[in-house]
């Protein structure tokens, strides 16, 4: 973690500034030169901890519990502070496990399986997801140089590298470990990634200028609570921009819906062993005749993303209008619209 990157966090709780224990430093390469940063440490709130490990801030609600391990090695009166959290929040907290257990998992298998010097991300290859990222967003990559972007759900982390190479400043957040291998691959020095929960952002209200969440609303329980636990991270003027599914009129669609109904029930490893063997093979022979050059492993990637999360709901466009308007919302439109869903952004009233 760069030291910069404390003045923008915030407990996801507390909503309180974090004091900031240093346990470990080390460098890291960025544009070609070594920075220092800060490889193990400790944030905490008046209640709340949070560990840094491996560079990066675990800021998820329930990160104490998740990384005890480590807090207990290096926190010395972690035990009494833990029964603090559990006395103050403890019913908060068993919701959020609760809510957050299968998903971080099913998000963890799918980018545990990217390779990033092989595959795509949505039949894109970089350039082609920053001109994507670019349309959605309404922006040029002049127009970013110099912006704050919050990425809200930045799965492999790789158009995060590509939107800081252009001078704008982006944290990436993501619930599962794939901030892991992200953290690791980048080489940007205004680019950041931390360990978040979309409806806990740990990051500082009216700070950024453009809120991005791609695909992310639509897996978590409530779509549009999801959107109102972000837009406060907007500054005036600032932008919300969001990608969701939208209803098809297509059999095969609707079919694999009602089918995921039933098969994101079962344990995660099953679900991939299941959907290697049958969704895998067909999606394969199909694509091919279609003259679609995926390779496996990013086939495998659009099932999982299909069929695994615990929730995939798809909305309407009006319908996520009106989630912009009734927040105060002004110039919102439609920027991109594509078989499987659509891109919304507005702009936050002063």
């Amino acid at each position: 973690m760069l030291p910069i990157l404390l003045d923008i966090l915030r407990c996801p709780v507390t909503r309180e500034k974090l004091k900031l224990t240093t346990l470990k430093k080390g460098t890291k390469n960025y544009n070609g030169k070594d920075h220092e940063i800060i490889l193990e440490g400790c944030l905490e709130s008046s209640v709340m901890l949070y560990p840094i490990l491996g560079g990066i801030p675990r800021m998820l609600v329930e990160a104490y519990k998740d990384y005890g391990d480590f807090l207990r090695k290096h926190v010395a009166d972690f035990e009494a502070k833990a029964k603090k959290i559990e006395a103050t929040y403890g019913d908060l907290i068993k919701v959020v496990e609760k809510k957050n257990k299968h998903t971080k998992k099913a998000f963890e298998i799918e980018w545990g399986l990217f390779n990033y010097e092989e595959d795509k991300v949505w039949d894109e290859d970089r350039e082609g997801m920053l001109q994507r990222f670019l349309a959605e967003n309404a922006e040029t990559k002049e127009s970013l140089n110099g912006k704050w972007i919050f990425d809200a759900g930045c799965g492999n982390g790789m158009l995060n590298e590509d939107v800081g190479s252009t001078g704008a400043n982006i944290v990436g957040m993501d619930f599962s470990l794939s901030v892991e291998r992200a953290f690791e691959k980048n080489q940007q020095q205004t680019t950041f990634f931390i360990q978040g929960d979309v409806q806990f952002p740990p990051v500082a209200f009216e700070h950024f200028d453009i809120v991005h969440s791609s695909g992310v609303l639509i897996c978590t329980n409530n779509s549009e609570l999801t959107f109102s636990c972000l837009s406060p991270c907007i500054k005036e003027n600032g932008k919300m921009s969001i990608w969701l599914y939208h209803p098809r009129k297509n059999t095969i669609h609707n079919i694999f819906n009602w089918m995921r109904n039933w098969t994101s029930k079962l344990p995660l490893r099953l679900q991939y062993f299941l959907y290697s063997i049958t969704l895998l093979p067909i999606s394969f022979i199909i694509k091919r005749i279609k003259g679609n050059k995926q390779n496996k492993r990013e086939m495998m990637i659009d099932i999982l993303d299909w069929f695994s999360p615990e929730f995939r709901w798809e909305h309407y466009h009006d319908e996520a209008t009106a989630w912009f308007l009734k927040r105060n919302f002004t110039d919102i439109q439609v920027t991109t619209n594509e078989v499987f869903g659509f891109n919304i952004i507005g702009t936050k009233r002063p």
